[in-house]
């Protein structure tokens, strides 16, 4: 287990806190969305507190590049953050980035050194600007009209997933059916595993998202916590199927080895799974949208 792994799996189980370097800091978990692969993947991160902002650093730590997270976010400033509360418990929430410029990242970066003097020496070191990223946990009182645009990117993107999924199964149908691949494309197999495994990216990307979101609809519609604890115990089962097909596809590893182990199969797993999400992306519409003001899908 890497380094990263064991401190998100000790900042979950202790509501935030966690020991060795991170330790008495306020750490976050971000999750975001590969820039390049499509594949969601958790950072530690310190932050600091601006307001009712959290305020995140692209860290120089000797390297001379900004972490990962910092592209991804600049690709898809859509993501979701972790932290401990309250309650005892670390929640996910969905937030948006925003990258600072001009004085006002200069005013937080100093706020930032400050607080640890070390950080400037890294910069100076690296050779370059920290980017500073001001992240904003979503709020959905008071605003009528940004909650219907929620609802309507809720429908969007399951009208995505769905076609991912047609993108996927029409590909398994074509290795079935021994159809030839036209040069200079790569071979059937590789390109079945390739939109199997893209739809498998962005149906756990989109869940991750909704995972924050779900905690921003608890606090502002109290009664729908039952249909959103639904929501949530579908969201494990789905995440073990797909975990489960992701393997069958042959793409746990590194993004295309190996060829699937029985094309039939695959395709029964993937109608199995498409059934699940038919039924669970109905019932999130019907007992959400309403609550955004959003007509539901014809």
């Amino acid at each position: 287990m890497d380094f990263d792994q064991r401190v998100i799996e000790e900042f979950r189980a202790n509501n935030g806190h966690v020991g060795g370097t991170f330790e008495g800091a306020p750490l976050a978990l971000l999750t975001t969305v590969d820039a390049g692969t499509g594949k969601p993947h958790t950072t530690p991160a310190g932050y600091l507190r601006d307001g009712d902002r959290h305020l995140v650093f692209g860290s120089p730590e000797g390297r001379s590049q900004p972490p990962d997270w910092y592209q991804d976010v600049l690709a898809d400033p859509h993501l979701t953050v972790e932290l401990g509360t309250e309650e005892g418990a670390v929640k996910p929430f969905a937030a948006r980035a925003v990258v600072l410029e001009g004085e006002e990242r200069d005013r937080c970066w100093e706020l930032r050194c400050s607080r640890d003097p070390g950080l400037r020496a890294h910069a100076e070191q690296a050779e370059r600007t920290v980017p500073v990223v001001a992240l904003r946990l979503l709020d959905l009182a008071g605003n009528p009209e940004r909650n219907r645009m929620i609802g309507q990117q809720l429908v969007l993107h399951h009208r995505d997933l769905r076609a991912e999924l047609h993108r996927a199964r029409a590909a398994i149908d074509r290795v079935l059916a021994g159809e030839p691949a036209p040069e200079p494309e790569p071979d059937l197999a590789a390109r079945m595993r390739r939109h199997c495994l893209t739809f498998c990216h962005a149906l756990r990307a989109h869940h991750l998202q909704e995972e924050g979101t779900f905690t921003a609809f608890e606090k502002q519609f109290p009664h729908l916590a039952p249909a959103i604890r639904r929501l949530r115990q579908e969201h494990a089962v789905v995440e073990r199927a797909l975990a489960e097909f992701e393997a069958l596809v042959g793409g746990a590893a590194d993004g295309l080895p190996g060829d699937p182990a029985d094309a039939e199969k695959l395709r029964a797993e993937l109608d199995r799974l498409v059934t699940d999400l038919e039924e669970h992306f109905a019932y999130e519409e019907r007992h959400l949208l309403p609550a955004l003001g959003t007509p539901l899908p014809s």
